[in-house]
């Protein structure tokens, strides 16, 4: 144990500052910087200062300020995202900044109240990990986004559990490093550690799949289309032409060099343009003819709107047209953008919209797959890669590929869009599927079912990304039963609470 200051305001401060350079360390896990090794290592000075804590709000405020600070530093691209594309002033941004990390830490605030007793127990090594585990997955009701697991993404051995547990797996084995560091630096009994044992079953697990050229062909096109054309009023009716015919350009690779394989499919990102496939009859016939002259199916994004009780609402959809410019799938977004496609209550008393038709968006309620010849695909949009089980789903119901269509532009120059990619590779992984990744303006994408680049395009620019693919019809173990092993930590920490107030006073 280490010695701390008899002051209670000074100990207060030095806990503290454990607790912030955990959340520190945990920041610096992920893009920009990506040190993801920190991981295995960044939640310890916070279980040390918990060690040194009288009460469980000492233990709530700790956890919390480790999370504020987590994402604070991750998500910082919120402020940029609300003053620039909201049109918020820098004072509301920033509220809206520091609600969103204030109200996301306290996920960590709990962790800590729930980790201070059971490192007294000797079967911590487990049971914070379930509880670490069982409180990550409840990021998804509010706004999920980066798992400690998705830091170990390029750990091949840590990376073997992906297909069985999806990424709860990765993070249950980050944090049982995590606390076993603990109870060696705490000189607890070493028979505690053969809870390290655990990780040491990676072993016996089949490897990542092994790196492999596929066969099929895809072209994914990043037009570079900057949002501030369209929210500025700038995008005129010539203006729209002119990118059919640039966009034509592109889809036909007409300007390519080089020999490349002829394309089975043609995918689009999600458009920060207005593209109204229902309801533009020009722009219907136009990607029709499109997809005959290129003979390929083609994939894209579109605005369409339903009928309500309150008028007419959009719904962001992705669309499958075969070779002969017939529609064939109809997929409409599930899980929508907190602020950019509905705005939350009560943030919605202060702010309308972020984009053009944002703010009021209708969620899709049925799951589609696009027959692709003899086989089928499964279309997400943008957000929607961060929901492990969402994904997952398109998977069971037999999809053979993923494509996921994305406009990463609202965040600018930041570390979102990397952040973003990192997420996507966890989907390719746990479903061992390969994922088309079409966005905007970067970061387009190929990966493979281990969840590796097999190629992509640089941010920021104008590009075509050819590549391959294979189609896949084994199910992983999460693909078939998805988020068991959150469900089962939250049963693992419940049984140990129950075992903690048994044998403690209080937590």
């Amino acid at each position: 144990m280490f010695v701390l200051p008899s002051n209670q305001k000074l100990r207060f401060l030095v806990l503290s500052g454990a607790s912030l350079s955990s959340g520190l360390l945990l920041a610096l896990s992920f893009p920009p910087l990506n040190y993801s090794l920190l991981s295995a290592f960044a939640v310890v000075p916070l279980m040390i200062a918990l060690t040194h804590t009288h009460t469980w709000f000492e233990r709530w405020l700790l956890g919390t300020l480790m999370g504020c600070v987590f994402w604070g530093g991750t998500c910082y691209w919120v402020y940029d995202v609300m003053h620039r594309y909201a049109h918020l002033s820098a004072s509301a941004a920033m509220a809206i900044f520091i609600g969103f990390f204030v109200i996301k830490g306290i996920h960590s605030g709990l962790f800590a109240v729930l980790a201070g007793p059971l490192l007294k127990s000797p079967w911590a090594i487990p049971t914070i990990s379930l509880a670490w585990v069982a409180l990550e997955g409840t990021h998804q009701f509010i706004f999920t986004w980066l798992h400690l697991g998705n830091a170990a993404i390029n750990m091949s051995v840590v990376a073997r559990i992906a297909p069985y547990t999806g990424v709860y797996g990765l993070s249950f084995v980050l944090m049982v490093i995590n606390t076993a560091v603990v109870i060696l630096i705490l000189k607890r009994p070493r028979k505690q550690l053969l809870w390290l044992s655990l990780p040491l079953l990676l072993y016996g697990l089949p490897g990542v799949p092994e790196r492999r050229n596929g066969t099929e062909t895809a072209r994914l096109i990043q037009p570079n289309i900057h949002p501030d054309e369209v929210i500025q009023g700038r995008w005129t009716r010539q203006r729209a032409t002119k990118h059919r015919t640039r966009m034509a350009v592109l889809s036909m690779d007409l300007e390519s060099e080089l020999t490349v394989d002829k394309p089975s499919m043609i995918i689009w990102p999600e458009y920060t343009i207005p593209a109204y496939y229902f309801d533009d009859p020009d722009f219907k016939m136009y990607i029709g003819e499109l997809a005959r002259q290129a003979n390929a199916y083609m994939i894209f994004n579109t605005v369409e709107f339903s009928s309500t009780e309150n008028g007419p609402r959009p719904l962001n959809s992705a669309l499958t047209i075969d070779p002969n410019g017939d529609l064939v799938s109809h997929y409409s977004k599930r899980f929508l953008v907190p602020f950019g496609e509905f705005v939350p209550w009560p943030f919605s008393l202060v702010i309308n919209r972020i984009t053009v038709e944002a703010g009021d968006f209708l969620p899709g309620d049925d799951l589609s797959l696009a027959p692709i010849g003899d086989h089928t695909l499964g279309t997400f949009i943008c957000y929607e890669s961060v929901f492990a089980e969402g994904v997952r789903e398109f998977v069971a119901a037999g999809a053979e590929v993923l494509v996921n269509i994305s406009n990463d532009s609202w965040y600018g120059q930041t570390a979102a869009r990397k952040q973003h990619l990192l997420i996507a590779r966890m989907r390719a992984l746990e479903n061992q599927r390969w994922l088309l990744r079409a966005t905007n303006d970067g970061i387009t994408a190929i990966i493979d079912p281990g969840g590796r680049l097999q190629g992509w395009l640089p941010s920021f620019k104008e590009g075509v990304l050819t590549g391959h693919f294979n189609y896949e019809s084994t199910l992983t173990w999460f693909s078939q039963f998805g988020e068991w092993f959150w469900w089962l930590s939250i049963a693992g920490t419940g049984l140990a609470i129950f075992v903690c107030r048994r044998t403690q006073s209080s937590l």
